[in-house]
């Protein structure tokens, strides 16, 4: 992999996307380009992105049709977005669009891949305040860090890598514990697997305790509230290399109990970071919507809780009656691919 920087400059920006996007590369080989026309496979990359008020930027619209009319295009390249909004509005929603087309294209996406610019940089407020400047200047230092992770980014491979299973859903009934079914087969015993069921009545979602009360709790890698978060979530996160979640689309939105999962994950987040964890999911919808599932995971877990993210993290698959999802034109080859993927991100080759 190439250790020059591309940058992807997604049209034109005001001053202060361009003072941002200077402190991002300054100091380091790069090249700026505006549009891709070939694969651009095994780089470093860098998506900017200026966004006017409505939030509607043609130049990033038609970055999305390439990626998406050319899978494999970004194969085993690095990303990371920087994204400067005139409001305060749409930054985050435009940059887990384009990390789902671009991961679906192959490109991987370290922990935190976003550094995002609203339009008063209120969002820096915290940053500031720990780093003892203003805004512009941790706004600036933010895009400076987010360059140095994308050119240093190195997932780990073990020998056997540890993955944990996440999952809300009945074993006898769920098209999403078929695909894993399929998936656990095809792994063999190169990885150690652990499954945890977060159904009904077994886990509590988050109330909201004051932050110093979380602090105190995540500091000891426990939660307030205990239960199976406390006694085997936190430590099977802490132990695993990556975590699969398990994913039926439920009114175009994660499970209560995987939206509770990540919610609880925050008092563990306070104390740790998981930079060094990859982030797999199964989506299954009935009908459509798999897509949006996928990009909360990305927000929620990859730009927020620091998972990382592989190229092709995702089987997005659509199924309703029960059983029909293994019975999918093409699934086998796709559980197949999706299983040897996992393989080659997280085990080291002999």
């Amino acid at each position: 992999m190439g250790d020059d920087l591309t940058v992807i400059v997604l049209g034109q920006g005001e001053s202060r996307f361009d003072d941002a996007l200077s402190a991002a590369v300054r100091g380091r080989a790069h090249q700026c380009i505006s549009w891709l026309t070939d694969p651009m496979q095994e780089r470093r990359i860098l998506f900017a992105v200026p966004l006017p008020d409505s939030g509607v930027n043609p130049a990033f619209y038609q970055l999305l049709a390439f990626l998406r009319a050319h899978p494999g295009c970004l194969a085993r390249s690095v990303g990371g977005i920087l994204v400067d909004g005139s409001g305060d509005l749409y930054t985050k929603s435009v940059a887990r669009e384009l990390v789902l087309s671009a991961a679906l294209a192959g490109c991987t996406f370290p922990g935190r891949p976003l550094v995002e610019g609203v339009g008063g940089l209120r969002n820096f407020t915290v940053q500031a305040k720990n780093a003892g400047c203003g805004l512009l200047e941790a706004y600036h230092l933010a895009a400076s860090d987010l360059t140095v992770r994308v050119l240093s980014f190195a997932p780990p491979r073990r020998n056997r890598p540890r993955l944990l299973v996440l999952h809300a859903s009945s074993h006898h009934t769920s098209n999403t514990m078929a695909l894993w079914a399929g998936v656990r087969e095809r792994l063999g015993e190169v990885c150690s697997v652990q499954e945890i069921g977060l159904r009904n009545g077994t886990l509590d979602d988050c109330s909201g305790c004051p932050y110093t009360m979380c602090i105190h709790f995540g500091e000891k890698g426990e939660c307030f509230y205990g239960g199976v978060m406390s006694r085997e979530v936190y430590p099977a996160v802490r132990r695993a290399d990556g975590v699969v979640m398990l994913c039926p689309n439920y009114n175009d939105a994660l499970s209560a109990n995987l939206t509770a999962f990540i919610n609880r994950l925050t008092a563990l987040f306070r104390q740790t970071r998981f930079y060094d964890k990859a982030l797999f999911a199964l989506v299954v919808s009935g009908y459509s919507g798999s897509d949006l599932v996928a990009r909360q995971l990305i927000s929620a877990m990859n730009m927020n809780k620091s998972f990382y993210l592989p190229g092709r993290f995702a089987l997005l698959e659509t199924a309703n009656d029960p059983g029909e999802a293994m019975g999918l034109p093409g699934v086998r080859d796709r559980l197949d691919r999706f299983a040897d993927h996992m393989l080659e991100v997280l085990a080291r080759r002999a």
